[in-house]
């Protein structure tokens, strides 16, 4: 018999969760603690060593989110608690990092394995000891694959590293068996895998689109989602989900509104081109919505809002969407905004429900910390 002291209150599950929040550091010496002693000058005279050929007007970082110390906005933990998770009642917040991401387009692999090695452990013990609302994301090199399933293998067993991510930018698309590795190491630990843009036309990266390399800014980024488009098409078309039946990929910062005419297009050719996939056992858009996910940030704006709801619901996007800010970028898209458009029912599962299935996240954090 129980008494009323033994019964544990009721579980909570959380409300929001942001898919997409970039953590910085203040100083580049930050990261010299972790690196290994060879790559010190190199790290402080070239950083990521790719370049950036696009500028931005508005820049890239909110002026608005400059921590109260100073420093570039994104770089104190606890200010992001403060200025982001208290701010809009987040419950956990995934850390993507920053420009590490970029380390897969450096041509010297050593290097980019090192960094990447050296801002993981950076993470772990910088950021996600601050609070038990932040969860981590581990960068790793994509133009190694052998050297990133090792990196995975050495910090996926962690309970607050919740996936692997890398930028979409690369040489080749990631549905080819080049990338294996990393996907089998992924699955092993039970991690998605997430790419991000902003480093396309970079490094050793090809052109930022199929027609070239646009000449400014705005142009480069209005083109970002054909990149999207061409990952998960060969991601399916190459047989990675057959291969790896349980991992799941998850597209950050990339749009929504073309991925019903990606699955349309790919569904009608397979029916009459079946025979150069012979793997494939289901329609490729069954494909994607059971392996791959996509984040808000950029949310489209219609003249019409409920045009993008349609949008969702032709698709199945409303289970395959979780929210994301992008904070601290100047197109950073505060939860309220981002998903008013939708009705209840698509917006608890894009608030919260569909990121915390993904990443085991079924219960509110405590909000001690920071």
């Amino acid at each position: 018999m129980t008494s009323e002291t033994d019964v544990l209150p009721p579980v909570e599950p959380p409300a929001l969760i942001d898919a997409d929040i970039h953590n910085v550091m203040k100083d580049p010496r930050d990261l010299l603690p972790y690196l290994a002693k060879p790559w010190h000058k190199q790290w402080l005279a070239t950083g990521t060593g790719v370049g950036t050929p696009y500028y931005s007007t508005v820049g890239v970082l909110r002026r608005d989110a400059v921590p109260d110390d100073g420093g570039p906005p994104g770089s104190d933990p606890a200010y992001v608690v403060k200025d982001h998770l208290d701010r809009y009642d987040i419950d956990y917040g995934i850390l993507t990092g920053s420009n590490t991401l970029e380390m897969s387009l450096n041509p010297d692999m050593d290097y980019g394995n090192a960094v990447c090695s050296a801002y993981n452990d950076y993470l772990l013990d910088q950021w996600l000891p601050v609070s038990p609302r932040f969860r981590g994301s581990l960068v790793v090199n994509h133009s190694d694959p052998q050297a990133a399933a090792a990196e995975i293998d050495r910090l996926g067993g962690r309970p607050d590293i919740v996936q692997v991510v890398m930028s979409s930018a690369a040489r080749m698309p990631f549905g080819q068996r080049f990338y294996h590795p990393i996907y089998e190491a992924a699955e092993r630990n039970g991690l998605p895998v997430a790419f991000h843009p902003g480093t396309e036309g970079r490094g050793i990266s090809g052109p930022p689109t199929p027609s070239g390399y646009p000449s400014r800014y705005m142009e480069w980024h209005n083109a970002l989602p054909t990149n999207y488009m061409a990952h998960i098409n060969s991601l399916v078309c190459e047989g990675v989900f057959e291969k790896f039946p349980t991992l799941k990929f998850v597209a950050i910062e990339g749009g929504i509104a073309w991925l019903p005419h990606l699955m349309w297009r790919m569904d009608k050719n397979f029916k009459a081109l079946r025979d150069t996939t012979p793997w494939l056992r289901k329609l490729p858009s069954e494909y994607i919505r059971e392996h791959v996910l996509l984040t808000t940030q950029p949310i489209e704006e219609p003249e019409h809002p409920e045009h993008l709801v349609q949008i969702y619901r032709m698709c199945g996007a409303e289970d395959m969407v979780m929210y994301s800010s992008d904070y601290p970028h100047w197109d950073f898209d505060p939860p309220k905004l981002a998903l008013a458009a939708f009705p209840k029912d698509i917006r608890g599962k894009l608030q919260a429900a569909n990121a915390a299935k993904l990443y085991g996240l079924t219960v509110k954090p405590a909000r001690g910390g920071a």
